[in-house]
């Protein structure tokens, strides 16, 4: 006999990239992976059993012990200025186009690939670290020789599980709770059941001498099996990458310039080619090292700082991108709210209980199982009592609808007095947790158990109630219907052991549930007022079923599920036969609390310039209530709610309206903003950016990412994405910084974002001190880099055009190679460490974010700035040293250079706003470097010379001369045009 059993395929989980991965190793089918095809576990075929398989373990390195150098090196040269840099010093082995010793190009270039590959070994060590630490977990496993325990489980015999789960990690025998955290990040616990034919199996050995097999498609890219990422660009490296251009053209006109001087003499395109040689410190090969080792240190700072603790960076590459955001887009339910769900309302249509009348329906129940009428078929009451308990009555029937209707399961815990086996036979209250995907269903149990109706147990196919009296009502469960997103509805069908009845008790929001109870005149109403008092509302009814009834919807639902065409579509058309005139119990509300700190969090976000939009899968009166609870639309706000729309001219007709109205909020639907966005989409986004906060509700994952898409593209601005939960990741993932709260729903958006918070108000400080702090430190850092080599190169092309425009270097060898590392480097990187307001200032005055949202500490006008600056001090410094040199030409290399050195300290301290002890350091350290190597430089430098008064003397009045007007003119614009944060150091 062939038993054929419907079984949901299991896929092997693929590995799970941070955004910073590119995807999978192009090698995994050569590294032992194997192909991707459906493959046949088999049971009770122990000649079969050989069969190899890949381990079932995670891999998130980028590289391998083999392809990690090979890896690194292709991804730096890949990119046009690596290359560009690569190719400079292999044409130093071309005799004619050699220009001075190998090393002053292969060293620089070298110790930027240097602390690359470091960077990335670390990068890949931590990597290696993580996916130790979650392959290490042990595993039993099964065998014809008992069960032993491993770590590595082979992936197919995973698949086992959907046959028989051992008692050792169930609630009840035959079924357990599980975790899909390393498929979809979800910590919250699942029920699973085996296939039917396994469930009554004594034991897990048994399952081995069954003679049947599993078969499991191939793996494919479903959302609930396998999460993918995607690398972006930030803002910043791409205006960085704009500026370099702009400094690579230059390179080229300066090299033509001088060429066309010399009238195109001789062999002028090697000049041209020996020019591009020349002045190549144009474009800084250190600036994009600078920037990568900046970012590490902005991200080890947010790391470490206490104030917001349990902060972690994944994406090492964009903290200054925190510092530019104009949108921030949120979740309400996990994110805004602490998802820890509060009973706060009964409502049976003629009578409503809230928190402080919950005594009564206590005592209703309790009355209900202490009159002597209670056993009686309501058939045979006397009609008297019907009467005297009608209300006790419908509140009874709708606290037991309310306590069967759920997925929730009991577990008992061994408390340390009492074993576990104990404590469950008695049903001991103090060793009992409720277990549930959903923490709504939770909270009713526990509410049902606070009015004296208590789940004490569950399996499979029976549900245990305990009286107020101490009862226990014994319930079998005939039919489950779980909730889905689609249907969002869920019911079930038991049968009372005490009566023989059989009861259909549904639960659901109330847009598929009106349309599923007996008319009524109150339900959508009440919803309505429930909503806006911010509950979120479910609405509970019951059908009665006699014995033939049931029979005749099981054969036909058992019939549609063993179809093979349509399964689903048959099986849904079953089950909807059923829900047709279901009698409304009643209405239940429950509360979401808002997180701590939520209200004072959005004021200063509000503050900073940044526009909240809020994307929320809840109903309209919920999402504008909790809006208007965490402030998010003030007070003395309006509140355009867009009117529900279905077609073009509909949508034109309230678009028209919406724009007649000036600085309100806009709360819209995610229907109405499918049709806006089909018809209307320019015109409904230039609206929508105007307003003050926009609050979308009922909206799908897709709908959220769409969203922040078109924010992005209409805008051309930053957003952050911030959430907590599975249905966020799209839209974590869409933004240009996705920032993941670890909370009730798990991990997966904590492990999908570029930035992991603990508390939705430690992103005030994310933002307003680090993001701040990074950007403004990365746009001096990288301008300071251009400066110091261009500084270099107007000596060099001063020099040269004084020579007779001669492609000869004023510096070679070593000089070359210190002035961009040992004599500048560190006072140049110190930058990172500047401030200019302590962060409590930054956090009391987010208004000092407005100014970097429009760009301006780095923009083209900075450039500008800085490139007129390098101009003049390159040279004050080459003219100056020309005019003051006495005999030799070694002279004009030892003063230029020396008050170059001079310059860019000076210059350092010059940029600086709030002095660290590291960067004296730096400076001093620096100083006493250069005159130290003096000793060693005699090639270069007289050593005799720099002794005298006269070498003393010129070098001070040429950087007096470079450095002194700067100064003033700091002095002058702080005195008559102070920043605004110059205001609050005052």
């Amino acid at each position: 006999m062939t038993d054929n059993i419907p079984l949901q395929p299991v896929r092997r989980p693929k590995r799970h990239d941070s955004k910073h991965r590119n995807g999978c190793c192009p090698w995994s089918r050569c590294c032992g992976m194997g192909d991707f095809r459906p493959r046949t576990v088999w049971l009770g075929h122990p000649e079969k059993r050989e069969q190899r398989y890949p381990r079932n373990v995670i891999n998130n390195q980028k590289y391998n012990f083999f392809t990690f150098l090979p890896g690194v090196l292709f991804n730096q040269f890949k990119y046009f200025f690596n290359l560009y840099f690569l190719l400079l010093a292999c044409s130093q082995f071309v005799e004619e186009l050699r220009l001075g010793a190998l090393y002053t190009y292969w060293v620089p270039l070298g110790l930027v690939l240097i602390i690359t590959i470091m960077r990335e070994a670390i990068e890949e060590i931590r990597c290696y670290l993580r996916d130790k630490e979650v392959n290490s977990q042990i595993y039993s496993k099964l065998s014809t020789r008992g069960t032993n325990w491993k770590q590595h489980l082979l992936v197919l015999p995973v698949l086992i599980s959907v046959l028989h789960f051992s008692a050792l990690v169930l609630s009840f025998p035959g079924s357990c709770f599980l975790r899909t955290d390393q498929l979809d990040g979800e910590t919250d616990w699942k029920l699973r059941l085996p296939v039917a034919c396994t469930q009554r199996l004594p034991t897990a050995s048994d399952l081995l001498q069954i003679r049947s097999y599993v078969y499991a498609e191939e793996p494919n890219i479903d959302i609930h099996n396998f999460i993918g990422t995607f690398t972006r660009v930030g803002l910043f490296d791409l205006e960085v990458n704009c500026l370099t251009k702009i400094l690579f053209g230059a390179l080229v006109v300066v090299s033509l310039v001088m060429v066309a001087l010399q009238h195109f003499a001789g062999r002028w395109y090697l000049q041209i080619f020996r020019f591009l040689l020349l002045f190549s410190h144009i474009v800084p090969i250190s600036l994009r090292v600078n920037l990568d080792m900046g970012k590490m240190v902005f991200s080890w700072m947010i790391k470490k700082d206490s104030k917001i603790p349990g902060t972690v960076v994944r994406a090492s590459t964009i903290p200054e991108q925190l510092g530019r955001i104009s949108y921030l887009l949120t979740d309400k339910t996990g994110t805004l709210t602490q998802n820890e769900m509060v009973f706060r309302r009964l409502h049976l249509g003629t009578v409503a209980y809230g928190m402080d009348s919950m005594d009564e329906v206590q005592s209703h129940v309790f009355s209900a199982y202490t009159q002597p009428t209670h056993d009686l078929p309501a058939s045979r009451a006397p009609a008297a009592t019907k009467v005297r308990k009608t209300i006790s009555s419908r509140v009874h029937e709708a606290v037991k609808a309310i306590a069967l209707v759920h997925n929730v399961t009991p577990v008992y815990e061994s408390n340390g007095v009492t074993d576990q086996a104990e404590a469950e036979q008695h049903y001991e209250d103090t060793c009992r947790v409720y277990q549930a995907s959903s923490p709504d269903e939770v909270s009713l149990v526990q509410w049902t158990e606070s009015v004296g109706l208590t789940l004490v147990g569950r399996d499979q196919s029976s549900m245990q109630l305990r009286t107020p009296t101490g009862q226990i009502l014994n319930f079998t469960i005939l039919q489950i219907f779980p909730f889905t997103y689609e249907s969002k509805r869920m019911g079930i069908i038991v049968r009372d052991e005490s009566t023989g009845e059989i009861t259909f008790y549904m639960k659901g929001a109330d847009v598929v549930m009106s349309g599923i109870v007996q008319y009524n005149d109150w339900l959508e109403e009440e919803c309505g007022n429930m909503a806006r008092e911010g509950l979120r509302v479910l609405v509970v009814s019951k059908k009665s079923l006699t014995e033939e009834q049931y029979q005749d919807f099981e054969a036909r639902y058992v019939q549609a599920k063993l179809s093979v065409h349509d399964r689903s579509l048959k099986v849904a058309t079953v089950i909807e036969s059923l829900e047709m005139e279901m009698e409304l119990l009643c209405l239940t509300g429950v509360e979401d609390q808002l997180q701590t700190d939520v209200r004072p969090t959005l004021e200063i976000l509000r503050n900073a310039g940044i526009k909240v939009w809020m994307l929320t899968g809840d109903k309209l009166e919920t999402a504008t209530c909790t809006a208007k609870n965490a402030h998010l639309i003030t007070r003395n706000q309006d509140i355009h709610i867009f009117r529900p729309v279905t077609t073009r001219g509909e949508a034109h007709l309230e678009l028209n309206a919406f724009r007649r109205k000036h600085d309100c909020a806009l709360v819209i639907s995610g229907d109405s903003l499918e049709v806006c966005l089909k018809y209307y989409e320019y015109e409904f986004m230039e609206l929508a950016c105007q307003c003050p906060a926009v609050v979308c509700c009922r909206c799908t994952p897709t709908q959220k990412a769409q969203i922040v898409r078109l924010l992005q593209e209409r805008t051309g601005k930053l957003t952050c994405a911030v959430g907590d939960g599975g249905n966020d990741v799209s839209m974590i993932q869409e933004a240009d910084c996705g920032v993941g709260v670890e909370g009730k729903e798990g991990k997966q958006a904590s492990l999908a974002a570029d930035f992991s918070v603990t508390q939705f108000k430690h992103l005030g400080r994310l933002l307003m001190v680090h993001g701040r702090n990074s950007y403004k430190r990365s746009a001096a850092l990288s301008q300071f880099v251009i400066h110091r080599s261009l500084c270099i190169s107007t000596m060099q092309a001063v020099f040269s055009s004084v020579f007779y425009f001669a492609s000869v270097p004023l510096y070679q060898g070593f000089l070359i190679i210190g002035y961009s590392t040992i004599y500048t480097m560190f006072p140049v990187f110190s930058l990172v460490l500047d401030k200019d307001v302590k962060s409590e200032v930054a956090m009391l005055y987010p208004e000092l974010y407005k100014d970097l949202l429009k760009g301006r500490p780095l923009s083209f006008k900075t450039f500008l700035i800085w490139v007129l600056i390098s101009i003049y001090q390159g040279s004050i410094i080459m003219y100056g040293a020309l005019l003051l040199f006495e005999s030799e030409f070694v002279h004009i290399v030892a003063i230029s250079f020396t008050s170059l050195i001079l310059t860019e300290l000076l210059m350092v301290a010059l940029t600086i706003q709030t002095w660290h002890w590291l960067m004296i350091v730096a400076e001093l350290l620096s100083l006493a470097s250069y005159v130290a190597s003096l000793v060693f430089l005699h090639e270069f430098i007289d050593i005799y010379f720099i002794t005298t008064v006269s070498f003393l003397w010129k070098v001070t009045v040429i950087t007096l001369v470079s450095c002194l007007p700067l100064y003033i003119l700091k002095y002058l614009r702080r005195r008559f045009s102070p920043p605004n944060y110059s205001k609050l150091t005052s």
